[in-house]
């Protein structure tokens, strides 16, 4: 894509905290600011602990690998950017399947890619982006993926409702939640004195966009923006983690924050409870959502007892109705939910063991040699090395050809605690792949090739949970391969 490159340099600056909500000690947001790759991404983990971070960290990094070399002129970011969301959606997922810790994990995600005066973005779940344009218009880019929005947008929903609705919290698109997601794109043009604004809604539940509005048109740097909308935030409870990145192409022109919601505002606000907010503020707010809920196949029953929930809301003459029927949705969706999560990983392990060939004492399985190393690395590296050594008739592990072993050894080491000498070992596993492929490797192997050496190589600190990931990447995508050339695939 050639278009004409903006005169005015990018200015960014970011917000992440934990929020004040004692029952949310980690922050399970995660961001990316890279101006000079034009790429800015924020992610809003679900899955409580350790999983909402894990998935949210995931998607950051997949978009942050998809953008790491500038786009050749044959590129299309949107393409990139959307088969980049799709990868991490299938690693999340992945993820959940396999280590119990991080099942029903999800996160949602908004991306932006800056490149000239074409600004592409893409998004799932709800976390925002807005853009303010020179002439102060503040348009909202992104509509939320969840259930009570799609009934408001739908009409089988007031503002009013949804915003007091008990599944407020439901969102119905996230990553990781299903095997597969779609992903909302749009690609426009950009003027120089624009801003955007990516938020998770630990911002917009308490920040509504009359507010954003006037802050990002206040004249003061991003920087103390972001510091405004974290004070905010504050001083209205912080009940979420909350995370805001401000992208500013060249010089913004402020103005008056007076408001037109009729000029300024063109996206729905919607209302919620004043209680938490000062009484001089406007009231417009998204309700929150922080639960993954998968889609298409319970969308149906669920739009349906929202519409019910409604219908009876409207009569305001049976209180104690609405409450059962309240109850009887929640329960439908979290066990719709957490039904199917745990179905889907049953099916994958019940086809996992299916499809695996009879072992014996000569042709043992990847899976039980793989299985063998966890029990205890050293012990098998004291009956594996020596029998390898002489098989191939070598002097020292490294000299091997054979991916399998050297991934196992490799694997053996890192649970020891050799980290330097596992990552040299699965360098070596991923070079041998390729020449024993004989140049059949299908395009999603090559990618996920790429992404392991991406992962081996990127060199984190050891022992931090970078480190860790990182590991945890490589081991995953290696295994899949090996597993693949084990029972004679490519």
């Amino acid at each position: 894509m050639s278009t004409p490159k903006a005169t005015g340099k990018i200015s960014v600056a970011s917000v992440s905290d934990r929020g004040l909500n004692p029952k949310r000690p980690l922050n399970e947001d995660a961001f990316l600011t890279e101006p000079a790759r034009g790429i800015f991404v924020v992610a809003d983990g679900v899955g409580g602990a350790e999983a909402g971070e894990v998935a949210s960290a995931t998607a950051v990094d997949v978009l942050k690998q998809a953008f790491q070399e500038p786009l050749a002129d044959s590129d299309d970011a949107e393409d990139v950017m959307e088969l980049a969301i799709q990868r991490a959606n299938t690693s999340i997922h992945q993820m959940a399947l396999e280590q119990p810790r991080l099942l029903s994990m999800a996160t949602t995600v908004v991306a932006l890619h800056l490149d000239g005066r074409a600004a592409t973005f893409g998004h799932v779940g709800d976390s925002r982006l807005y853009r303010l344009t020179p002439d102060g218009k503040l348009l909202r880019e992104t509509e939320d993926h969840s259930i009570v929005e799609e009934e408001v947008r739908a009409g089988r929903m007031t503002p009013e409702q949804a915003a007091n609705h008990p599944s407020k919290n439901v969102i119905s698109r996230a990553l990781g939640a299903e095997a597969s997601v779609e992903a909302d794109m749009k690609t426009t043009e950009v003027e120089d004195g624009s801003t955007f604004l990516l938020c998770t809604d630990g911002i917009t539940r308490h920040i509504p966009d009359n507010e954003l509005r006037e802050l990002l048109m206040s004249g003061q740097g991003a920087e103390a923006i972001c510091a405004e909308m974290k004070q905010r935030c504050f001083q209205r409870g912080a009940e979420d983690n909350l995370t805001a990145v401000i992208v500013q192409v060249g010089t913004p022109k402020s103005a008056s924050p007076a408001i037109d919601d009729e000029r300024t505002v063109e996206a729905r606000l919607e209302s919620v409870p004043t209680a938490s907010l000062p009484a001089t503020s406007e009231t417009r707010l998204t309700p929150p959502s922080r639960i993954a809920f998968p889609g298409p196949e319970a969308q149906p029953a669920t739009a349906s007892a929202s519409a019910n929930a409604s219908k009876i809301s409207s009569t305001g003459g049976r209180p104690v109705l609405r409450f059962f029927v309240f109850l009887l949705f929640i329960a439908v969706a979290g066990g719709a939910f957490y039904g199917g999560m745990r179905y889907q990983k049953s099916l994958a392990v019940e086809n996992s063991a299916m499809s695996q060939p009879t072992p014996d004492d000569r042709t043992a399985t990847f899976e039980k040699k793989r299985a063998a190393v966890d029990a205890g690395g050293q012990n098998w590296l004291a009956d594996n090395l020596p029998v390898q050594l002489s098989k191939e008739g070598i002097a020292k592990a490294t000299e091997s050809k054979d991916s399998e072993f050297l991934y196992l050894y490799g694997r053996a080491l890192m649970l020891g605690g050799n980290h330097r000498e596992a990552m040299q070992a699965f360098d070596l596993a991923l070079a041998n792949l390729r020449p024993e492929s004989k140049a059949k490797l299908t395009l999603d192997q090559e990618l996920k090739l790429a992404g392991a050496a991406a992962a081996l190589k990127s060199k984190p600190k050891a022992g931090s949970q970078e480190a860790a990931m990182a590991e945890q990447k490589a081991l995953r995508i290696l295994d899949d391969l090996l597993s693949l050339k084990g029972s004679g695939g490519q």
